[in-house]
């Protein structure tokens, strides 16, 4: 800044007290004259102590250099600061399931605070558990959802992540999974919105709350109208909620975030704002060491274990940018959106080439499961080398083999489809959720050609394979039974 720093009031000041010499939109410099508070410590300071400050740089023997958390109008040099005497805290308990939080621990769902007698207080700068803690015994986790349990398994304890632009579905996705899963496990579900649209939370919390699932359930979100410093920090509020259930509760816990994307672009912002060095394509060039701090504490203990699942937005749909490239290498299963196959109204818009999972080997999912999935990557890649000869020439050009690849692969597209239970009163479709052995019971009969005289319609957002044939019935019932409903009609108007 231009004018000089107002110095402080030596006989105001205090080990625990400080004052602000400049403020630059969220960060703030801050002089103490007796001991300079560390790292990561807390900060309060405005008319009512209200704007809240992170200290992230010392930058000499009086001053430091914070982030503030909260907005920072009304914010002048000259006023006092307060140390907390700690660092930012997360509220753990039993009592906390249920609720929604913002990234200091406050309650925003509209109902009682949480007594203090309650819950206890953690920090969310915690270390990940060390590798004598770590369980090795691979498992895989069961969604209900056919294409992600055939081709893309989940892992318990594990980390995958959903790859997809803006519009593709991914949040779709993760409300579908909390569904299936917290209906159906004896687990808790922490779900974390970093940097998305308040809207959204809004609309997750009362489809949640319908679903009867809420019990079971905690809620954090550090939405996109919040500063940086708060969507930097929500994600590490919601790991120190998980570790209470997984450490001391001994509880399987699902960690779902939404985005992991809007975190990687906070800490961009903080970096920008704090005067580092911008790395390639404009990222903080501390990016791959603040991933790997929040990615490496979701972990599967001896205790219990954090699954999570993470929604990446790819900017462009370039899967070669720098924030999709760290987060691939955290995960154990990658699940692709595919803009062109949301396009053809082929839902879940999960790409099953590009989708992939550390899990899929036959040493883990079985000698059955991992050669069905094989064939049924092969028929699809054969059929996408296909396409450019049948757009151009027409099928009838095709041998008859490769026809047979062609209709195979249509309709295990369709097959792959799933009408979802959180998207009922959108499509009017009634939800369904398909067993592991199903999906691959419906995969194998539609390679070994049972539905070839079904037209792929009758495949297309349905559960188990079997009910192609009832909504076949249907759609061929309609037409004689209207016809026969018009038989009857003249025939009576002949009579009168």
């Amino acid at each position: 800044m231009s004018s000089a720093p107002l110095e402080p009031d030596a006989n105001a000041l205090d080990a625990q007290t400080g004052v602000v010499v400049a403020v630059r939109g969220s960060v703030v410099d801050m002089r103490f004259a007796a001991g300079l508070p560390p790292i990561y410590s807390l900060l309060r300071t405005g008319p009512t102590g209200q704007i809240v400050i992170e200290v992230l740089v010392q930058r000499d023997a009086r001053h430091v250099r914070g982030i503030a958390l909260t907005p920072t109008q009304g914010l002048a040099r000259g006023m006092c600061v307060e140390n907390t005497g700690g660092p930012l805290k997360a509220p753990v308990g039993k009592t906390i399931l249920s609720r929604m939080f913002n990234v200091f621990g406050d309650t925003i769902d509209r109902e009682p605070a949480l007594s203090d007698s309650d819950i206890a207080w953690r920090s969310v700068h915690r270390a990940p558990p060390a590798l004598t803690q770590r369980s090795t015994h691979a498992e895989v986790f069961v969604t209900g959802i056919k294409v992600i349990d055939v081709l893309a398994p989940l892992e318990r304890g594990g980390k995958a992540g959903l790859f997809g632009g803006a519009g593709v579905g991914k949040t779709v996705l993760l409300t579908e999974m909390i569904h299936n899963m917290v209906g159906h496990q004896e687990g808790v579900s922490i779900f974390c919105g970093i940097g998305e649209r308040s809207r959204e939370g809004e609309e997750l919390y009362r489809e949640m709350k319908a679903a009867g699932v809420l019990p079971n359930m905690v809620m954090l979100f550090g939405q996109m109208n919040e500063p940086p410093g708060a969507r930097f920090r929500i994600g590490h509020a919601a790991l120190t909620m998980a570790e209470y259930f997984r450490d001391d509760q001994h509880r399987d816990v699902l960690l779902l975030i939404d985005n992991i994307f809007r975190f990687i672009q906070a800490g961009s912002e903080v970096s920008g704002l704090m005067g580092q060095m911008p790395s390639r394509l404009g990222y903080q060039p501390t990016m791959g060491s603040e991933l790997a701090g929040l990615e490496e504490r979701i972990a599967n203990t001896d205790k219990g274990a954090i699954t999570s699942i993470q929604a990446v937005y790819v900017p462009a749909d370039d899967f070669t940018d720098p924030a999709a490239v760290h987060t691939f290498g955290h995960l154990s299963a990658s699940i692709v959106l595919s803009r062109k196959r949301a396009s053809e109204g082929l839902y879940p818009a999960i790409d099953p080439l590009q989708s992939s999972s550390k899990m899929a080997t036959p040493g883990i999912v079985g000698e059955r499961h991992y050669l069905l999935a094989q064939a049924i990557r092969r028929t699809l890649a054969q059929y996408a080398q296909l396409k450019d000869i049948i757009a151009m020439l027409g099928i009838e050009q095709l041998s008859q083999e490769d026809r047979n690849v062609v209709a195979r692969a249509r309709r295990l597209e369709r097959f792959l489809t799933q009408p979802f239970f959180t998207t009922e009163q959108f499509t009017g479709l009634t939800g369904k959720l398909v067993s592991l052995e199903e999906a691959l019971d419906g995969c194998e009969r539609i390679l070994a050609d049972e539905f070839k005289d079904l037209p792929e319609s009758a495949l297309y957002m349905i559960g188990a394979v079997d009910e192609a044939y009832a909504k076949q019935r249907g759609a061929t019932a309609t037409p004689r039974a209207r016809a026969a409903r018009e038989e009857k009609h003249g025939s009576d108007q002949h009579e009168s």
